[in-house]
């Protein structure tokens, strides 16, 4: 079944509670008069409340209201939060220089607010040394502890030890900040002066002359 209302020609009741174009209450209207007031406002005549009895029916220019409904719509889903759990593998015995890496990546996927699944990886005689992953998660939780906290405790999964890291900031608050940032970049490009960048209006006074003997 279709989700739109039926509007004009497509109600079939004999009577409708009509609501004007600008919300106020009309009254209970037989249907022929609905559309002939549908008409000489030019809108459309559009069913609310099917299940109301009588149907409560509005004036109103549909195909404009279809229009706003979709953009908000649209609106809605581009700021909608959603969480996403990004992954990284780690070895017990990783070096300094790759765990920069890794940790460095961890600190991006915190600060867009997304979960990070930390996988310690043990191979062959790796797999008797279970303390080796989990010095390496506590402090790779404590390298992080500003951006994000421990939200699953590392445990055994086989061959792997996973541990799960949270952000401390909401998704939504992370894509605000960062349309923020973009937008300053957008303007610094543009050329445009930051507040605390004003131009320096001050004038200089001259020297004063030394006194005459």
């Amino acid at each position: 079944m279709s989700a739109e209302p039926r509007i004009n020609d497509r109600i079939r009741v004999p009577e409708v509670r009509l609501v004007g174009p600008s919300g106020e209450q009309v009254g209970i209207v037989p249907l022929a008069k609905a559309l002939e007031l549908a008409q000489e406002y030019d809108l459309d005549l559009v069913e609310v409340a099917a299940n109301a009895r009588p149907p409560v029916c509005k004036l109103m220019d549909y195909g404009k209201f279809k229009y706003e409904s979709a953009m908000k719509a649209r609106e809605a889903r581009k700021n909608q939060a959603h969480t996403v759990i990004k992954e990284m593998k780690l070895r017990p015995k990783i070096d300094p220089h790759d765990y920069d890496t890794k940790k460095g990546h961890v600190v991006r996927f915190l600060k867009q607010g997304d979960k990070v699944k930390i996988t310690i990886m043990f191979r062959g005689r790796e797999q008797s040394r279970p303390e080796l992953g989990y010095r390496l998660l506590q402090r790779l939780a404590e390298d992080v502890q500003e951006l994000g906290f421990v939200e699953s405790n590392p445990k055994q999964d086989g061959r792997n030890m996973i541990m799960v890291l949270g952000p401390h900031k909401k998704k939504t608050e992370a894509m605000a900040e960062a349309r923020e940032a973009q937008a300053a970049r957008k303007a610094e490009r543009q050329g445009v002066p930051h507040l605390d960048q004003s131009p320096d209006t001050s004038v200089e006074q001259p020297a004063e002359e030394p006194a005459e003997a």
